[in-house]
């Protein structure tokens, strides 16, 4: 009797990217790198998840939709897995338009804003909340330090300080 077989690491995680944007060029195996990353610090090994990117007209309606706001938001997550399953399922829009706007206040590059958004949406798939301000606290930490694990710098948080011309 063989061994069973392993499946690589690159097929454990499937990442399907849907890039439905014109605003914020984003590389998809850029994005699928900072995923597997993000995942690879969060201990996950086994996940089929999409990743949309659109613009704030779209994520509106969804929020509208699923959550009955009107305004867009960065990023709706759609867990499609349960707490232990061994595979990590789940969907991810994303506004890139927000992502763009955000980088400008903030002052870094509008991809890695987007990016940050993505990290988020996967934290809250992995069982991360921000519904109290400790666990917000916390989340904020955690997507720093997956931020660092996934090659990226830290989020500004603040907005940039622009100095007269």
């Amino acid at each position: 009797m063989g061994r069973p077989s392993r499946e690589p690491r690159e097929r454990a995680v499937q990442v399907a990217v849907a890039d439905r944007q014109r605003l914020v060029r984003v590389g998809r195996p850029w994005l699928e790198r900072i995923v597997r990353r993000a995942l690879a610090a969060e201990g996950v090994d086994r996940a089929e998840l999409s990743i949309c990117l659109v613009d704030d007209r779209r994520i509106a309606r969804l929020h509208r939709e699923w959550f009955g706001d009107p305004a867009p938001t960065d990023v709706i997550t759609f867990p499609l897995s349960d707490r232990g399953d061994p595979v990590l399922a789940g969907d991810l829009v994303v506004s890139a338009e927000t992502a763009r706007r955000r980088g400008r206040e903030f002052g870094w590059p509008p991809r890695h804003e987007l990016a940050y958004y993505v990290v988020h949406g996967l934290l809250h798939l992995t069982g991360h909340d921000d519904a109290s301000p400790a666990a917000r606290r916390a989340m904020r930490a955690r997507e720093r330090a997956v931020m660092r694990a996934a090659g990226l710098p830290a989020p500004p948080r603040r907005p940039a300080v622009r100095r007269p011309a």
